[in-house]
This record gives structure tokens, sequence and C-alpha cells, in this order.
């Protein structure tokens, strides 16, 4: 009985360590920008390059963006900064990362519509949202 007991501390607590390891690899791999660009299992895909709208005030949490509407959004000049990062990086975009929404993004928006078998309207809607993987 005092084998299966000790044999049961030892396995949790190599547990316990192994799960405090992979805690601290999976920080690495998640910024505490909210509006860092994430694939579909959450993962960080950020450049090498700092843009100005990074010194932006934006929400702390990351769930603070899905209970605004679009039109609220596009004022925000950080939201719209990630927005053109992430089309950039979708190769939709190719102007300045300024923050500032422009008949050049709604263009990079309708295009990316156009691709992705959307209705076409070149404005922020809720699934081109989850296109880019934005909040």
């Amino acid at each position: 009985m005092k084998r299966i007991t000790l044999a049961l501390i030892l396995g949790l607590s190599a547990t316990i360590a192994r799960g405090d390891e992979y805690a601290i690899i999976d920080d690495i791999f998640r910024s505490t920008d909210p509006l860092a660009q994430r694939d579909e299992l959450g993962l960080l895909h950020q450049g090498k390059h700092v843009n100005a709208t990074d010194f932006a005030p934006r929400y702390k949490w990351r769930w603070c963006y899905y209970f605004k509407a679009s039109e609220q959004l596009i004022v925000q000049p950080a939201y719209v900064g990630s927005m053109q990062t992430a089309l950039r990086r979708l190769g939709y975009y190719c102007g300045p990362i300024d923050g500032v929404f422009t008949p050049e993004v709604s263009d990079a928006i309708a295009r990316l519509q156009k691709n992705y078998s959307m209705r076409v309207t070149g404005t922020l809607t809720d699934p081109v949202r989850r296109a880019l993987h934005m909040p």
C-alpha cells in the first residue's frame, strides 16, 4: 500500500512539474498585447517591426473588442493599425501602417472579401474580423 501511495505522489509531482514547464513556454508564444495577430490556435503572429500605432491606447483585455461595433473600431488607431498589419501579412494591403481607415484599407478589405467569397462592401464586418483573426 505504501508503494502505491509513493508511486502516486511521485507521478503527480512529475505531472505538475511538466505542466509548469508548458505554462512557461506557453507564455512566450502568447503576447500581452490584446490586438496581436493570432491564428486559429491563438498563437502569436506579430511582426518584427514596431509601428507608431503599437503605442496607441488600447483595451487591456482582448474580449473587450468583441462587444464593439465596427463603426467604433475603425476610429481607434490601434485597432486600424492592427488591421492594416493583418491585411499586409495576408498580402492585401501595401500602404503605411498609420492607424487611419483610408480608401486603400477599404480596397484591401474588398479584395479580401472577394477572395473569401463574402459580400463585397469594403467595410469592416464580422466575417472580415474573423478572416483576419481579430477580435
